[in-house]
């Protein structure tokens, strides 16, 4: 079944004195791309996060937020020295300008990535592992929350679409009855034309009439691409029930069934048949809008 590209999910866990919440959001992008942001001193983990996420998803923009914060359990900070040796030169520097004044152990204690927890802080092998996979875990459980909405949706879109390739088929149909009549009635009109203009002195050629006739049937004939457009019906039926990312063949599909209308269209010569186009391109418009946002 088809999937929306839009959706939410959350989750949270606990790890080592810590509740880790993830938040993931998705909604329409031609490709599939995905932002990760979380606290700096997991930055190793993005990889497998990111494998995580191209695994399950196959289109959209997809927005992941990790956020940590202590959950009443002990725990211990350890000092950044590289980034408090950095602040203090950085401080040095500062008074080359005139500037004055002097950092507090308060002061340098408030700033940015001086205080880091030892989760992410020269942590061996096995404690790699542990963070990695509880993140993943996390993960893992929003983006069960994410697909099952995007599912829901996808369900809603592929029933709303499915109702207006109804509508455009009941067209069609018309469309089909419809065409072979064009002739028989240019035939008619052309024939009460030319009584209308005779005054006596008219010497129809029936031959040529019928000529005429059969040139008007030639140029009007929209057989082939009433054909075409019955095919595009039965696949893109086919796309809406198929597994994975399906949205860029349906809009593919939609711009061919855009072409045949146009060219039926453009050889209608028949007031009931132009009607019955505008009718179909107002559909394939509103199918339009809701493939865009079908996975």
């Amino acid at each position: 079944m088809s999937l929306s590209m839009t959706g939410y999910g959350q989750s949270a866990v606990d790890l080592q004195g810590y509740k880790i919440s993830f938040e993931v959001k998705s909604v329409n992008h031609r490709y599939c791309e995905i932002a990760i942001r979380m606290p700096r001193e997991w930055a190793c983990f993005e990889d497998s996060l990111r494998k995580a996420v191209q695994s399950r998803i196959g289109r959209g923009r997809i927005d992941v937020y990790i956020n940590k914060e202590n959950n009443g359990e002990s725990t211990s900070a350890v000092l950044n020295h590289a980034m408090v040796q950095a602040y203090l030169h950085a401080a040095e520097d500062l008074k080359s300008y005139g500037i004055k004044g002097d950092l507090a152990v308060r002061d340098i204690l408030s700033l940015p990535d001086v205080l880091i927890s030892p989760s992410g802080f020269s942590m061996d092998e096995a404690q790699q592992k542990i963070w990695n996979d509880a993140l993943l875990q996390g993960l893992e459980q929003a983006l069960d929350g994410l697909l099952q909405m995007r599912s829901r949706e996808g369900a809603f879109l592929a029933r709303d679409i499915e109702q207006r390739l109804g509508r455009l088929e009941l067209l069609h149909q018309e469309m089909t009855e419809l065409a072979p009549e064009v002739p028989n009635e240019y035939r008619k009109r052309l024939r009460q034309r030319i009584e209308s203009l005779d005054d006596g002195s008219l010497a129809v050629d029936e031959h040529i009439f019928g000529l005429e006739v059969a040139l008007f049937a030639e140029r009007s004939n929209v057989e082939e691409e009433l054909i075409r457009l019955r095919s595009h019906f039965e696949q893109c039926r086919g796309l809406l029930r198929q597994e994975g990312p399906v949205g860029r063949k349906l809009d593919f599909l939609i711009q061919e069934m855009n072409r045949e209308v146009n060219t039926i269209g453009s050889k209608a010569n028949h007031l009931t048949l132009v009607n019955r186009v505008v009718e179909m391109k107002a559909e394939l418009e509103k199918i339009r809008e809701q493939a865009a946002n079908v996975e």
